[in-house]
């Protein structure tokens, strides 16, 4: 059986590509992983329409090239998609929605390079290996950064001289875009409220962030000019004093690039817990009473319901607040551990109802004397860039 006009979804980073064929009414897929890409191991995980499972290697340590010619033709060459939807991480601030790809467009997903080196020339590579294959299949790029461009001024300058903006183009932009795009439309379908809707969305996973988004409209959010910015996460420091930098390199002497490592790998709950990144094992370490494991806990249900009160300033209303990602999906006691500081929004959980949501599940779990609405919405951005990629095509 084929799929009936799909759309190639394809989230293409410096080693791997993340790729799901999506039929026309988004109810059927194909999927998988095409991961250590320049490398002798690399190989493809792939999951068929039927749910089956099939793992391929790829000659000679294959690069986005060849994996994409095994992907379009040994795995899914019976269902020819209408449309290729790629994932972009930076789109500066020139790229305010998805875009149809050009050779204009891609010369400048290129240029911005300087704002996302690990990112964009990845996102590059995918859009040239589908153009040496396909050359007449349109092609859309949606970017990371283009649900955030509806911030105001005020949220998305920094407080430096301005012509670092006018010239250099150095303000927020923000992440997550397509998933906040996803879970905020949907939490807007399922909520019981009529009428003009403000959500707060918990991205919380590997990496983590939160936006403010009003009748669909991203007001502001946690990440900046890069990904670092915001919310403590896996690996990542999120934020801190920005002196920071010259602080360690005077009394350590690190280098910028070591101090960039310390911050982005080596940092966050991996940091503070000296344990792991992985809230899984750290819950673990926590039952056994480890006071590092514990305490990078709370923080992080700290630093989230810190920076959840603060968007709040950003909404002229509040209905809720909607978890997503592979911690906010899943987690259910650091879910209630962010709740519990949330008091002064009259947040409320049902602890019931709360445990049950987990492994894909999407409810709600407020309780009835709750001010506001709390959801888990499990995040689809492969859905959410292929309807983009759709509707900005006319298909």
């Amino acid at each position: 059986m084929s799929l009936v006009n799909p759309t190639l979804v394809l989230n293409c980073g410096s080693s791997s590509i993340k790729y799901a064929l999506i039929s026309e009414d988004g109810e059927q897929r194909i999927e998988g992983l095409a991961e250590a890409l320049g490398n002798s191991d690399a190989r493809i995980k792939h999951k068929n329409l039927d749910g089956s499972k099939v793992e391929i290697n790829i000659p000679n340590s294959g690069a986005h090239a060849e994996a994409l010619q095994i992907i379009l033709g040994e795995l899914i060459a019976e269902h020819k998609p209408v449309a290729v939807g790629h994932r972009v991480v930076h789109g500066g601030d020139k790229f305010k929605s998805a875009t149809i790809i050009t050779p204009e467009v891609l010369a400048t997903i290129e240029e911005l390079a300087s704002l996302a080196p690990l990112h964009n020339p990845a996102n590059a590579a995918g859009i040239k290996a589908i153009n040496a294959i396909y050359p007449d299949l349109p092609q859309v790029a949606i970017f990371d950064t283009a649900f955030h461009q509806t911030m105001p001024a005020h949220a998305y300058r920094y407080a430096v001289p301005k012509e670092l903006y006018t010239e250099h183009q150095i303000r927020r932009y923000g992440f997550h875009g397509t998933s906040h795009a996803y879970v905020s439309n949907r939490a807007a379908t399922l909520s019981a409220k009529a009428g003009e809707q403000g959500w707060l969305v918990a991205h919380l996973g590997n990496g983590c962030s939160a936006t403010a988004v009003y009748n669909g409209k991203s007001q502001d959010t946690s990440m900046g000019i890069t990904p670092l910015e915001g919310l403590m996460m896996g690996t990542r420091s999120g934020d801190i004093d920005p002196s920071f930098h010259l602080h360690i390199h005077r009394t350590l002497g690190l280098s910028i690039e070591e101090i960039d490592t310390l911050l982005n790998k080596k940092s966050g709950l991996l940091g503070v817990s000296g344990v792991s990144n992985d809230m899984r094992l750290l819950e673990q370490a926590e039952r056994e009473g480890n006071v590092d494991a514990i305490l990078a806990l709370e923080m992080f249900a700290y630093r989230t319901a810190k920076c959840l009160l603060g968007l709040t300033a950003g909404l002229p209303a509040l209905t809720g607040i909607a978890f997503t990602g592979g911690v906010g999906e899943n987690g259910a006691d650091m879910r209630a551990k962010i709740v519990a500081h949330l008091k002064h929004l009259g947040a409320k959980a049902d602890t019931a109802k709360n445990a049950e949501l987990f492994r894909g599940a999407e409810g709600s779990f407020h309780a009835e004397d709750s001010a506001i609405e709390l959801w888990v919405i499990p995040t689809d951005e492969e859905f959410q860039i292929a309807s983009e990629s759709r509707a900005v095509l006319g298909l």
